[in-house]
């Protein structure tokens, strides 16, 4: 084989309802997600005697548990073809974050193993593997803008797709995970003076019924997310996914990290941060 590299992109939730808590254990979800394309780790591929993989993050695991692994495994199994090769993982999205990371890393992984194995599984059956690795790895194996139901993997491609938005990603030193928002989803109570109803930006609805949850425990979030909100620059903010990210749409004239070196300055020295802007219809 050629070495060759993909990027995984990371992901946010413009809108996100949670409908139902299903037999499964899993929740009816109704959610709008789109890439961020400026903002990916990137998987390498390259020969070698026996299947390696590798991680430059040393605070994720680079075993049989690590997303990437499992996607291996499960393609093996599912075409019954062994996977030989290197992958090697560079990581630029952080994880916890609500951004997708782990699960664009599986099915870029997968995307991957199809391209080194000329199609052996085809496309639907590639997007079972990629259902049985995590609610949003099918998402990952499109590309464009999607309404996902379902739990998830029910993937509707958006025609006409939203217009491409200014953003501004913060994230604190801490991660949450997404089980236990959804766990506590369904009885969570709103914080006063917190902003919970939709909002609008260019014609898109932002929305996340994972806030209320979310910011019960981390009461921080919600600080943030106000903090956004009264910004001249801001036009929306909204937690991602089940966070820790809370994102802000910008007005096109804002000074992004001007705006970031703020949030550092009157909240958290330590806050991650990313300005780019999400994909479009060309991308």
């Amino acid at each position: 084989m050629i070495p060759f590299r993909l990027d995984a992109p990371a992901k946010i939730n413009l809108s996100l309802r949670v409908l139902t808590r299903r037999d499964d254990g899993f929740h009816e979800i109704d959610t709008l997600m789109v890439k961020l394309p400026q903002l990916a780790d990137r998987l390498h591929f390259e020969p070698s005697a026996t299947f390696e993989f590798a991680c430059d993050d040393p605070s994720l695991p680079a075993d049989e548990t690590n997303l990437v692994v499992k996607a291996v495994r499960a393609y093996e199994a599912a075409a019954q073809i062994p996977c030989i090769c290197r992958i090697s993982l560079e990581k630029r999205i952080p994880h916890g974050a609500g951004l997708g990371g782990g699960s664009s890393d599986a099915a870029t992984t997968l995307l991957g193993l199809e391209q080194i194995h000329e199609g052996a599984l085809g496309r639907q059956k590639l997007a079972t593997v990629a259902a049985s690795l995590g609610c949003d790895v099918p998402f990952f194996l499109n590309p464009g803008a999607a309404r996902c139901t379902g739990r998830g993997e029910i993937i509707e491609p958006l025609t006409p797709p939203p217009p491409p938005l200014p953003v501004l990603l913060l994230k604190p030193a801490f991660g949450v995970a997404t089980a236990q928002a959804y766990e506590r989803w369904q009885g969570a109570g709103a914080i006063p003076g917190v902003r919970y109803s939709a909002q609008e930006s260019q014609g898109v609805e932002l929305v996340n019924d994972l806030e209320a949850p979310v910011f019960q425990k981390f009461r921080f979030l919600a600080e943030l997310k106000q903090w956004l909100l009264i910004r001249k620059e801001v036009a929306a903010a909204l937690l991602c996914g089940s966070g820790s990210t809370v994102f802000a749409v910008l007005h096109p004239e804002a000074d992004a990290q001007a705006l970031a070196t703020a949030a550092l300055l009157e909240l958290d020295p330590s806050l991650w941060n990313w300005s780019g802007t999400t994909e479009g219809p060309s991308a």
